[in-house]
């Protein structure tokens, strides 16, 4: 019933995935026996670090392919994704799913997360982030649940109806599933809006929840690409005849998607910097900086999704997927650590320790290595013979 074997290999690949998990979980032990300072190098000044810029701001973002597919190929009609949707929900729930179980690190008192739902703070952003957050979990569930149903249909042929009912709530469940996208995904920039004095000029702009929303399509559509070149590298022989015939389509439409979406994005951020009056501060080291993330991890990735596009090159939209997620990455660890508290003397701005690099590691092997379960047992990258109205 579980097929654990390639988890179980004594390959190269395997025995880094067991020490990382097995480092990570000695860590999760210091943390919440020893507290959380213990393990981090946060502040007052900096109450939020790696964990909230990578593990929250970078993983909510990155898991925004849910939408962005499910959207395409449910609401738009363009049923020939639909080999894209199911590795791309998958992804997102676990990419959400993950992105809670980093906060319980984060919290002082993890044990208080769910007290926003008992003592809601209405006029918080964060309240509304939590709230959105969570709903839009339990959504991903119930799109990815059809999976281990059809999985385990055999062995318990209730889950069919089940099945059934999932199926016929596809359309609700995608548009239940994008509002809540736009919704968190914007407010996670709203977070920063309270803090004008303390992020560089540059990045801080009246704007940001609409530059954060506006980029994470940007991230789901290069994500979709990105996951799905690893896909064909290292469990190929799970896809089926549609899978493999649709990959290099599916590439094509969402590169030209993400290279759209990456110059509207780039002339928006070009456009606010000339209005707010910033351009003196190009001419500064942050300048430099903020030059470096928007002409090469910005306007090339554009260009080379534009060209790889119209040329059929999917390799070269391969590699601009790439390009994308660490301009995405670079971006949400700029707003939440480089150019935040840009103003301290350099002996008082935060760095992650090495066991904060150390747990994010961890969550996104603990990522990896559930996808992989999945991929191996269920019907993710191939349609279940028994379920072929699946899509």
């Amino acid at each position: 019933m579980f097929n654990l074997d390639p988890l179980l290999r004594r390959t190269p690949g395997n025995i880094l995935t067991w020490i990382i998990l097995t480092v990570g979980l000695i860590i999760t032990i210091i943390r919440f026996t020893q507290g959380i300072g213990s393990v981090t190098n946060l502040d007052d000044n900096q109450p939020w670090g790696l964990w909230i810029g990578f593990d929250l701001l970078c993983g909510v973002c990155l898991a925004a392919g849910g939408y962005f597919t499910t959207v395409a190929c449910y609401v738009m009609g363009m049923k020939h994704f639909h080999s894209a949707v199911r590795p791309a929900v998958t992804t997102a729930f676990l990419g959400y799913a993950f992105v809670v179980v980093a906060l319980l690190y984060d919290l002082g008192h993890p044990l208080r997360l769910p007290y926003m739902f008992f003592f809601p703070g209405t006029t918080s952003v964060l309240f509304e982030v939590g709230l959105c957050v969570a709903t839009y979990v339990t959504v991903l569930f119930i799109e990815f649940s059809v999976a281990p149903m059809e999985w385990l249909a055999q062995k318990f042929p209730w889950l069919i109806k089940w099945r059934k009912l999932v199926i016929r709530c596809t359309i609700l469940l995608t548009i239940f599933g994008v509002t809540l996208s736009t919704l968190h995904q914007s407010s996670l920039g709203s977070l920063y809006l309270i803090a004008p004095e303390k992020l560089h000029p540059l990045w801080y702009s009246p704007f940001m929840p609409m530059f954060f929303f506006v980029s994470s399509m940007a991230a789901g559509a290069s994500m979709v690409i990105f996951e799905g070149m690893f896909a064909h590298k290292g469990v190929h022989q799970y896809m089926d005849a549609t899978h493999l015939r649709e990959a290099d389509g599916v590439v094509l439409s969402f590169s030209r998607a993400a290279s759209f979406i990456l110059f509207a994005y780039f002339m928006l951020k070009l456009i606010d910097m000339l209005v707010q009056a910033n351009l003196p501060y190009l001419f500064t080291g942050y300048g430099v900086w903020w030059l470096v993330e928007m002409l090469f991890f910005v306007l090339m990735p554009a260009l080379l999704y534009a060209k790889g596009a119209r040329d059929g090159n999917v390799s070269l939209c391969r590699f601009a997927s790439a390009n994308a997620i660490i301009g995405i990455v670079l971006n949400r660890f700029n707003v939440s650590m480089i150019a935040f508290n840009y103003n301290l003397p350099p002996a008082e701005r935060y760095f992650p320790s090495i066991w904060e690099i150390c747990i994010s590691i961890f969550v996104v092997t603990m990522i990896v290595t559930a996808y992989r379960f999945i991929v191996y047992n269920m019907p993710v990258l191939y349609e279940h013979p028994d379920f072929k109205d699946a899509h």
